[in-house]
């Protein structure tokens, strides 16, 4: 019998399952946002606040339990970049924005993002309600011929 047994299995072994949430929370924290279904980002959410935690430790066991479980880029990335951005907050660091059902599956989808976003990206935002105005082309009429 299974009972009180914590976490989701989303029908993988633990081996498939490991590598799985190490690779959305790789993923996750090198491009700052991932496109995935509802339960996998449920799933990794407790472990991404634990290793932002651990990150704003910048202890020497808490670094080497990073790049145990992330890899070199992304546990400088956590330590230099994220961890910095919530120095006030305690937990809560991801946000889930819904974007639907997926097609073939009928999946519930969303975007998992940091709250706080970085800000040395360079993005160039457009201008909110400018829009430009085609000109208008006049459609040629033929002329009728009428005979006589």
């Amino acid at each position: 019998m299974r009972k009180n047994v914590f976490g989701r299995q989303l029908s993988r072994d633990t081996n498939e399952r490991k590598s799985l949430f190490k690779s959305l929370i790789s993923s996750l924290i090198l491009k700052e946002s991932i496109k995935t279904t509802l339960a996998k980002a449920k799933a990794i959410k407790g472990d991404v606040d634990k290793i932002v935690n651990k990150a704003k430790k910048k202890e020497n066991l808490a670094v080497q339990l990073l790049q145990k479980s992330l890899g070199i880029e992304a546990m400088n990335k956590v330590i230099k970049d994220i961890a910095p951005r919530f120095k006030d907050r305690t937990s809560g660091y991801t946000r889930f924005v819904r974007l639907g059902r997926r097609f073939s599956d009928n999946a519930d989808m969303v975007l998992m993002e940091w709250v706080v976003k970085s800000q040395n990206l360079d993005v160039k935002e457009l201008p909110v309600g400018k829009v430009e105005k085609k000109p208008e082309v006049k459609k040629e009429t033929k002329r009728k011929v009428t005979k006589k």
